[in-house]
């Protein structure tokens, strides 16, 4: 059995539990991440921006750039094809927005950005993903910022990238990557392949690896840790409608084994706290349809039938929000049928990976990038 990691050091930032909230598309906004921090330690990641859309101002993406006032260790994970946007990027993160870590999407599934080369299908182009890492490394150096990544096994079995793309992010200088055990063709369908977080584990030696893929359960991170000696681990959907999951991570990493079970009542005062702190960011209007989506994570396995949940989707007020849930039993058992079992998007492994003509010809890359929208803000 291994012993497990206190704590996870990227460069010169200290994470006190060696716990990473993955940044989800229109999720991990400034109220989720607050709402996760408070129940325990970790680094939050802000979803995903564009290095374009930054550069050339987008007001979209600068509105994605919301960071609480609590939020002391500002994190941001970032896209681009084109190494000089990146770099440019990154250094607009360090000196303007005062982030103290940068995170590098290698491994978006959608085909939207897969299309133009970018997410899980980079990593590919070997002297590309290099050129694009040491941009953003070299730009955030003179602030002391770690630059870390994240991507896939590869495009499909096929074409597997993920231990060329460990070599090449220690020798850039990154502060670590994380390894999502699922291939791009895959997306988020399947399991996980763990043996291969593994592999990668075993193959660096000077930087730290994350594993990421069918966490559900603090158990399961654990589990991860000891059969894959990874540094720490990546949380994406296992914590959707249960923030809670942080409190369990943080007491499993310190030993204790705790697995919170909350009734309906607790579970619907954290959607209430959700509610308020989307309110708080957005406005009333807006932060009520954010959580709408929410509610069904929140809910899930719970007794509430069908013509409540169907009121709850369509809430508008705090106040309308509040007469809902008191129509809730909250003295219902946590759902104990649920634990271990997958939330969020799943669906099938793609028929083919959408990819820029002839891009699986060659691995060499060398300058070449495709366009990224500089409006584009959807990740995975």
């Amino acid at each position: 059995m291994s012993s497990l990691p206190t704590h996870l050091q990227l460069g010169s930032l200290r994470v006190d539990t060696p716990v990473v909230l993955a940044p989800m598309a229109g999720i991990t906004n400034a109220a989720y991440r607050r709402l996760c921090a408070e129940q325990g330690a970790g680094l939050y990641v802000c979803e995903m921006i564009t290095s374009r859309g930054l550069v050339e101002g987008d007001e979209t993406t600068k509105k994605m750039l919301t960071f609480d006032e609590l939020e002391t260790v500002r994190s941001v994970q970032l896209y681009g094809t084109d190494p000089v946007y990146v770099g440019k990027a990154a250094e607009i993160l360090c000196a303007e927005y005062g982030v103290a870590h940068i995170d590098l999407n290698f491994g978006c599934p959608v085909p939207k950005v897969t299309r133009k080369g970018g997410g899980g299908a980079l990593p590919w182009k070997r002297n590309l993903l290099g050129e694009i890492l040491e941009k953003a490394v070299s730009a955030a150096a003179p602030y002391g910022v770690p630059v870390t990544m994240k991507t896939r096994k590869g495009i499909d079995a096929d074409h597997l990238t993920f231990m060329d793309a460990g070599r090449i992010a220690q020798e850039s200088g990154c502060a670590a990557i994380a390894l999502h055990g699922r291939t791009v063709e895959q997306a988020y369908s399947g399991e996980a392949d763990w043996a291969a977080i593994a592999e990668l584990k075993a193959s660096l030696d000077h930087i730290p690896v994350l594993g990421n893929g069918d966490i559900w359960e603090a158990a399961d991170a654990v589990r991860m840790v000891e059969e894959t000696g990874v540094d720490g681990v990546v949380v994406g959907r296992g914590c959707l409608g249960r923030p809670w999951l942080f409190r369990d991570l943080a007491a499993a990493f310190t030993g204790e084994q705790v697995a919170t079970l909350p009734d309906l009542g607790e579970v619907s005062a954290m959607l209430r706290r959700h509610a308020e702190l989307l309110v708080e960011h957005m406005g009333e209007e807006r932060g009520c349809k954010e959580i709408r989506k929410h509610i069904t994570w929140y809910l899930k396995g719970f007794p509430a039938g069908g013509e409540l949940r169907h009121r709850l989707a369509l809430v508008d007020t705090l106040a309308d929000l509040d007469a809902l849930i008191a129509e809730l039993d909250p003295t219902a058992p946590f759902p104990v049928q649920e634990l271990g079992t997958p939330r969020g998007r799943q669906g099938a492994p793609r028929k083919r990976v959408v990819l820029p003509e002839g891009w699986l010809d060659d691995t060499d890359g060398h300058g070449c990038v495709i366009a990224e929208d500089a409006h584009d803000t959807t990740g995975g």
